[in-house]
């Protein structure tokens, strides 16, 4: 019988091998023949050619670095006739069987059933139908085996070790039936599995040597796999099937073969290799097959031949493997070679690991009252202030470590910048996979350890309330590593992004590109419970398959009306880290989608200047202007700064001519200064736009280290900014804003009537007023002061002594003059009187307090203020005792 011996050496063929005549007749292996046993001669050439790949998976791990092909034969016996040791009946009882069903390119079927048995694998071939020219025409079957190369046969005889160009086929007669049909099995040994069994027809005479060869209705040679099955098309990626057989899918249309590449653990090359047959492991554009296990082997890959060259008809082998798009545990990069090549990263062959879930809550957290904190996961705790572990100090079981400074700021959100494995040197901005977190973010760098930090977080977080938002990126890729090479013209643009003269943006509204991060979407979704998503470059969302822009893009539109994603946040934030700039368009929404607002950033940042006065107003009221469209003022993700352009305090110390686009004020010196009143100025606007943020309506959004004055030396570029220190949470600076900004979240939750509003606040709600309480002077350039009042609705006819819980108006100045201001304070409700709650021009702790002082009338009736220059003031009308 067929019998492939362990001890394997397998090398590299350069040739194609594939099945032709051969010269000389060498003593046949054990086959089966219709209702016969025999035993014969058949054609086998002697000298045999060798091709790179490895033994089967129970071989031993030393058989994979040394592989010979050998095969067991018996010289010059005769053909006799012996009984049929495998009936229809045992053939139907083999395990694993699958059939196979192929039409030939003259007619006629050919069936194929593979199974296994007693440790061995049986190949039923039966012919049927075949109309041959001749009744005395005899069928042969000339057969191959193969691996890593479909052109390419493996030698079946172990003398000779060197490769060298023969055919390496064999040929065996077939039994003809009473029924016209013709039917012969063969049998492998096990252990030698998988591999694929390569085979055509020939149409012979007695009397004539030559013969006619017939092969598929494709013009191919008919190719079974062998000890692995043709598996399933979905879902795409690595999948278990409940007994822990594994099948693999993998997406490329235009690659002339895909090579499957699997890895022992011990070499950075393949331990075995399979080229998936186009025929039998393929359907559509998905390629796939399947195993009865794993084996010995630990990780995977793909290789993707290249398309067939129009002049030679060959097809090219690319020597990278890529890593699975949808895998979900990445193993750890081989050596690159000092990056000459890109880093070999592979997917792991297990299952991923379980996690309890129960007694997991989403907070389900309405959007209105969200108060977001924006962190980098490794620089939240990598500093040794920190005092973090060092095994867990810039990873996600570190940040657990600091729930209660989330608590300290009032914070029921954070927003962690991109998760996704990325490019180190380019940073997290840059992914190359979107289903993995990145393993460096794990408490041991392990994929294993790091999926169930990320869901041990995700869960402490939400048991304390707080969701957990992702920055994503889905427009590009990092310039290589990612999927590069598996199918360009359907993941990237072809010509890349003509404005930026980049290779690396992603077709996303092409089918395969939109299904892969829906089906990312919702993998985070289920299986990190996360409940929401930030989309940076969202504005390259819209585009179309040539780069032009959609009203429409299927992509956006699929997100929004998602069963899966209907419970979670989506957000759009049109900065493009690519060249660290912010794009304003109109975002499609279906009133599903909020957006980060750059404006609502501008114009703040214009106003403390003492410019914009419109503008600022209509931030303060949500942004009426892009959000009046259905949505609202709670879809207006509102911010002071972000991860990138100056932080905070810089934006208050810098104001050089490099730095014109970062629309700051230094405030009198640029940078580092011992000056009091310059250090006094500084103080008071980090107050003015901590507290223009929390007052305006719309989502807050603070960004980590602002709380205690983190700065990047003035640099507004995203890798100068440094890791999170945890001394300066200590300092008087420190301490006073954070307390600060607990105060406003409070303020916001306890006034959420005025401040967390998902609809807008009707015209009659709100008053404007100058300094005198004469209308604001709109137009005047030199008018640096605005005020506003805003009208509780509380229930008509209802008196302040008749409930508890009636509230009160609020009254909220800004004066961004050089000077103080006088101002008159509009008369308050019936029965109260205006208490301070906040002046940013005080000196701490006097400046914000929860219980209010009162502001009585003067002699004139008139209840009147004096606000310093460059402050901000809030007052309440509530009753006289509290």
């Amino acid at each position: 019988m067929t019998t492939l011996i362990p001890s394997l050496v397998i090398r590299p063929c350069c040739v194609n091998c594939g099945a032709r005549d051969s010269s000389k007749l060498v003593a046949a292996t054990h086959y089966i023949c219709g209702n016969k046993v025999a035993h014969g001669l058949e054609k086998m050439d002697l000298e045999r050619k060798v091709i790179l790949g490895v033994v089967a998976q129970n071989a031993t791990r030393n058989c994979f670095r040394n592989i010979n092909w050998k095969v067991s034969a018996t010289s010059h016996i005769a053909i006799e006739e012996t009984e049929n040791r495998y009936s229809t009946t045992e053939i139907e009882e083999l395990e694993s069987r699958l059939n196979y069903l192929f039409l030939t390119e003259i007619g006629g079927q050919v069936k194929v059933i593979v199974g296994k048995k007693n440790k061995k694998y049986i190949v039923s071939i039966e012919v049927s139908s075949l109309q041959l020219y001749n009744s005395d025409n005899k069928l042969i079957l000339s057969w191959g085996v193969f691996r890593s190369n479909s052109s390419c046969f493996m030698p079946v005889d172990f003398q000779n070790s060197v490769p060298e160009v023969g055919s390496n086929t064999t040929e065996i007669p077939f039994m003809e039936r009473s029924s016209g049909s013709f039917a012969l099995k063969l049998d492998f040994e096990a252990n030698h599995a998988p591999f694929y069994l390569s085979f055509l027809l020939k149409s012979t005479l007695d009397t004539d040597l030559s013969s006619s060869d017939i092969r598929s209705h494709r013009k191919t040679n008919f190719c079974i796999p062998v000890g692995f099955g043709r598996g399933y098309p979905a879902p795409l990626g690595l999948s278990f099937s409940s007994d822990g057989s594994p099948n693999f899918a993998f997406f490329s249309r235009n690659a002339g073969g895909v090579v499957l590449c699997l890895y022992d653990g011990t070499s950075d090359k393949p331990a075995l290799e399979i080229d998936l047959d186009p025929y039998v492991n393929r359907t559509g554009d998905i390629w796939h097959a399947s195993m009865e296990s794993v084996g010995s082997f630990v990780s995977y890959g793909y290789r993707c031949k290249e398309a067939n060259l129009q002049d030679s008809g060959e097809t090219l082998h690319t020597e990278h493997v890529h890593l699975d798009p949808y895998a979900k545990l990445i193993r750890n990069s081989f050596s690159d070679d000092h990056g000459l090549k890109p880093q070999l990263r592979l997917g792991e062959l297990q299952k991923e690991p379980a996690f309890n879930w129960n007694d997991d809550v989403h907070p389900y957290i309405p959007i209105q009252k969200l108060v977001v904190y924006r962190l980098n996961v490794m620089h939240f705790t990598k500093d040794e202030s920190s005092q973090v572990a060092p095994d867990l100090a810039g990873t996600f079981s570190g940040l657990m470590e600091k729930l209660h400074h989330f608590k300290d700021l009032g914070v029921n959100a954070v927003l962690l910048e991109p998760i996704f494995s990325f490019d180190e040197q380019k940073g997290p901005y840059f992914p190359f996979h979107f289903f993995s977190p990145m393993n460096v973010y794990g408490p041991s760098s392990g994929p294993v350890s790091t999926i169930n930090s990320v869901k041990e977080m995700v869960k402490r977080l939400h048991a304390n309330g707080i969701e957990v938002l992702l920055e994503v990126v889905f427009t590009h890729t990092a310039e290589s590593g990612a999927l590069q090479g598996i199918d360009d013209s359907c993941y990237y643009y072809v010509n890349g992004d003509a404005d930026l003269g980049i290779r690396n943006a992603l077709n996303c509204n092409y089918s395969i590109v939109q299904q892969m991060i829906v089906d990312s979407l919702r993998y985070w979704v289920t299986e990190f419970h996360v409940d929401g998503f930030c989309f940076i470059n969202a504005s390259s969302l819209l585009r179309g398959f040539h780069g032009e822009y959609l009203s429409r893009p299927p992509l956006v539109e699929t997100i929004a009306f998602d069963p899966l994603l209907s419970k979670t946040k989506i957000i759009a934030d049109c900065w493009d880290p690519r060249n660290m700039l912010p794009k304003e368009i109109r975002f499609p929404h279906w009133k599903r989608w909020a957006e980060v607002n750059t404006r609502f950033c501008n114009d703040v940042r214009n106003f403390l200047r003492g410019e914009g006065l419109s503008d600022f107003a209509t931030r303060l009221c949500g942004s009426g202007d892009i959000f009046m469209d259905g949505r609202g003022p709670a879809f207006s993700f509102n911010f002071t700064t972000k991860n990138f352009g100056l932080p905070l305090v810089d934006l208050v110390s810098f104001s050089s001519s490099e730095l014109a686009s970062e629309l700051s004020w230094n405030c009198g010196e640029e940078g580092p200064t011992n000056k009091t009143t310059v250090l006094e100025r500084r103080l008071k606007q980090i107050r003015n736009f901590l507290f223009i943020l929390y007052v305006s309506l719309g989502v807050p959004i603070l960004n980590m280290g602002d709380e205690c004055g983190q700065s990047s030396g003035g640099s507004p570029a995203y890798g100068d900014r440094k890791p999170f220190n945890w001394n300066s949470v200590k300092t008087g600076f420190g301490i006073q804003t954070i307390q600060f900004i607990s105060f406003l979240s409070s303020l916001r939750l306890r006034r959420s009537d005025l401040l967390q509003r998902r609809s807008f606040l009707k015209e009659e709600s709100i008053d404007w007023h100058g300094s005198d309480q004469s209308p604001p002077r709109w137009d005047d350039p030199s008018n640096k002061f605005l005020a506003m009042t805003l009208k509780a609705e509380n229930m008509e006819g209802q008196l302040p002594s008749e409930s508890s819980s009636i509230k009160g108006d609020l009254f909220i100045a800004f004066n961004t003059a050089d000077r103080s201001v006088k101002v008159i304070l509009p008369p308050p409700p019936t029965g109260m009187v205006w208490h301070r709650l906040v002046d940013t021009a005080l000196p701490f702790p006097g400046f914000f307090t929860a219980d209010g002082e009162a502001i009585l009338k003067k002699k004139s009736g008139l209840v009147t203020y004096k606000m310093e220059s460059h402050s901000c003031a809030l007052f309440e009308a509530n009753t006289l005792d509290g």
